[in-house]
């Protein structure tokens, strides 16, 4: 079964798709093995782990490189973030067919010009809406299997106004996507009036201490939005605990004041595969 197939039976189905923001293959692990109904490889996510920021610096064989990694060490779908394209509409097309390969359940792309920003940046600019369009179309028209979810975002909204957003995102709907992804709406109100307008499944982007409100579920849910995306919780999440761990190391030198907060060591070998190396040595021991 394609894994584009399993998110898109979700999105069927009722309630708020909660999908947590993975960068690396130790928040993949820890966050497939909750139950999740999808996963969001982020973009800024990905950029911090290599130490840049998101702004267009990490290429597409970066990229697609950890969406092999991720998408072939998880069982739950992924959507990833895929940002421009990585240049042209023939770039485009290499990109869609890479993360398909790769095992991405839904490529995200977005209509920036390039390099892109983070969308909860400021100095974001787009490309004419007709380019996008064409590249949407290119996108359709490339994947392999319809179940390979298409994303379209827009950050127009933050540049242009919401009215171009949401004419952006009808251009886009009828281009042939399958989601859309209005970024950066800036209040309760907007993200109601977006939720109104479209009949596709929406995306809320909820970035603690971003430009958009984050809401509860319930809430994102009467809105109507269907998937709520957090790229940056885990990241930020991990960032605190480890300055809390290594200031606690430079002010004690030694860390038994810890204790429980720190992840179990056993845990984290058989997290990273540690017991299929022992099963193996079993089969196969050194002579």
């Amino acid at each position: 079964m394609h894994p584009g197939a399993k998110l898109r039976a979700a999105l069927t189905g009722k309630g708020l798709i909660v999908a947590p923001g993975i960068y690396d293959m130790i928040s993949a692990r820890i966050a497939d093995g909750m139950g999740f109904p999808a996963l969001y490889m982020t973009g800024y996510g990905v950029s911090a782990s290599l130490g840049l920021p998101d702004a267009g610096l990490v290429t597409y064989t970066e990229m697609a490189g950890r969406v092999a990694q991720v998408c072939q060490g998880t069982a739950t779908p992924v959507i990833c973030d895929a940002d421009t394209g990585f240049g042209g509409l023939l770039n485009l097309e290499r990109t869609v067919r890479g993360y398909e390969a790769a095992g991405a359940a839904a490529i995200q792309i977005e209509d920036q010009v390039f390099p892109k920003r983070c969308g909860h940046t400021l100095g974001r600019r787009v490309v004419p809406a007709e380019d996008m369009v064409r590249k949407i179309e290119v996108a359709a028209a490339t994947r392999s299997s319809p179940d390979f979810l298409i994303v379209a975002r827009t950050d127009a909204r933050t540049s242009l106004g919401l009215d171009e957003a949401l004419h952006r995102g009808e251009a886009y709907a009828k281009a042939g996507a399958d989601i859309l992804f209005i970024e950066s709406p800036e209040s309760e109100a907007e993200m109601a009036r977006i939720g109104r307008h479209f009949d596709l499944p929406l995306i809320a982007n909820m970035v603690e201490g971003g430009r958009t409100p984050t809401l509860p579920r319930a809430r994102l849910d009467e809105l109507g939005y269907r998937i709520a995306i957090y790229p940056v919780t885990g990241l930020l999440a991990a960032a605190a605990a480890l300055e809390q761990a290594y200031g606690v190391l430079k002010a004690e030198g030694a860390s038994e004041t810890l204790g429980s907060e720190l992840y179990g060591f056993d845990r984290l070998c058989r997290l990273v595969g540690f017991e299929e190396v022992w099963e193996f040595e079993k089969r196969w021991p050194e002579v």
